[in-house]
């Protein structure tokens, strides 16, 4: 069934991010609704129980981003997923569900299948209504991939939106393949110049050996992992990766990470002795940080606040890794929203380290790259399928 529009007493901005919900408990769209309506720059227009009811209204409404339950009677949401992408091409969707290894698998599919990101539901209406953090991921998700889906048809924004952040294709799209039709110009692309209507100046530095790999990442990021960690082969590097999620999804990401990479996966563990050729992820909860021990660096997990609003968080694992390895740290900004990694990224370049970020044309959002990139940190710029073959010869160049 289809619930009445939420009549919300928060103003509106004009060109308000347009919601559909759909989900099978009416307290929670209940909830969802009043959680989105308290934003000025959102409005949630449909609330519905099931996928088959949302194929057949979205196709008659103007809708930027549709928060999509996995679990639900008639259709669930994964059957639904690539129905709405035919019937609202453009449409952004956030996969939500209760945090369970079964639906963390199902999300990942649902990413493969086209969903722009996901988001953990607490266990009970309850919960639902006590989570700060829910409702903060929630509200910061749908504006950022309202963005994605306004700029991409060139259509206006809320009043006070910036555009400087969203994408114009699909995360692991070539810009050939890009719903924008043109590809990014390759030149500036490497070379600096106006990108995303910003100057970039990037750093013309030596690249020194680098000893170890690091990558941050968010929104969009598993694609983006599989991508340049599918591609990149053996390395005689640690690599070691912080991606915004939670614990169980964190350690189902490594182990899809050791499906696609020729390098063994798996979450990193306090006290660990990191060693090259393997790859370490920050578990879900836990900023991961490292110290040296003799001649070993050292995996330290803890539950210091949150940085970013994120734990884990990219900064603090930069900031551990740029006093051990300083000019030979390599690091690699992937999509995501917000700036997390920004801070960590100006000690690595000032100790000398080299930062590297994904474009705006393959970023599902421009905000962690873009931050970056617009602050001149970077020594490039790249799409994410030239990510990979630029780290190798980054390395086996240094290294001859």
């Amino acid at each position: 069934m289809s619930l009445p529009l939420n009549t919300s007493s928060t103003p509106k901005a004009e060109n308000a991010y347009r919601v559909m919900v759909v989900d099978d408990s009416a307290v929670i769209r209940g909830l969802l609704t009043r959680m989105l309506e308290n934003d000025p720059k959102v409005s949630v227009i449909e609330s519905v129980s099931n996928g088959e009811i949302a194929i057949k209204r979205i196709a008659t409404l103007d809708v930027d981003v549709v928060v999509l339950d996995i679990e639900m009677p008639v259709m669930d949401g994964l059957t639904a997923l690539p129905k709405l992408l035919e019937a609202k091409p453009g449409v952004q969707i956030i996969m939500a569900s209760t945090l369970t290894r079964k639906n963390a698998e199902i999300s990942f599919k649902a990413m493969r299948l086209g969903a722009a990101d996901y988001i953990p539901k607490p266990t009970s209406s309850g919960e639902l209504t006590k989570a700060d953090d829910f409702k903060y991921e929630l509200v910061e998700k749908v504006k950022a991939l309202g963005r994605v889906a306004r700029t991409a048809r060139h259509a206006p924004l809320p009043s006070g939106a910036s555009a400087t952040v969203a994408k114009t294709g699909a995360a692991g799209q070539s810009p050939a393949q890009s719903p924008a039709g043109k590809a990014a110009d390759p030149i500036r692309r490497t070379t600096g110049g106006l990108y995303a209507n910003k100057e970039i100046s990037l750093r013309t530095t030596a690249i020194a050996r680098p000893d170890i790999l690091a990558i941050g990442s968010s929104t969009g990021g598993p694609q983006a992992l599989f991508d340049v960690l599918g591609n990149l082969g053996v390395v005689s590097q640690p690599v070691v990766i912080t991606q915004h999620m939670p614990a169980t999804f964190t350690a189902l990401l490594a182990e899809h990470i050791g499906r696609i990479s020729q390098m063994p996966s798996k979450e990193g563990e306090d006290g660990e002795a990191i060693r090259g050729g393997r790859i370490y992820l920050a578990p879900g909860g836990y900023h991961m940080v490292f110290e040296k021990k003799g001649t070993d660096t050292i995996i330290r997990l803890n539950q210091e606040p949150p940085e970013n609003f994120c734990r884990p968080a990219v900064d603090p694992m930069l900031r551990s890794l740029s006093k051990i390895y300083g000019s030979h740290l390599l690091v690699l900004i992937l999509t995501g929203m917000g700036s997390d990694g920004l801070r960590g990224s100006e000690v690595v370049t000032t100790a000398g380290g080299s930062v590297i970020a994904q474009d705006e044309h393959t970023s599902v959002v421009w905000g962690m790259p873009g931050a970056v990139a617009t602050a001149g940190l970077c020594s490039a710029v790249l799409p994410i399928k030239e990510m990979a073959a630029h780290v190798r010869q980054l390395v086996l160049r240094s290294a001859a």
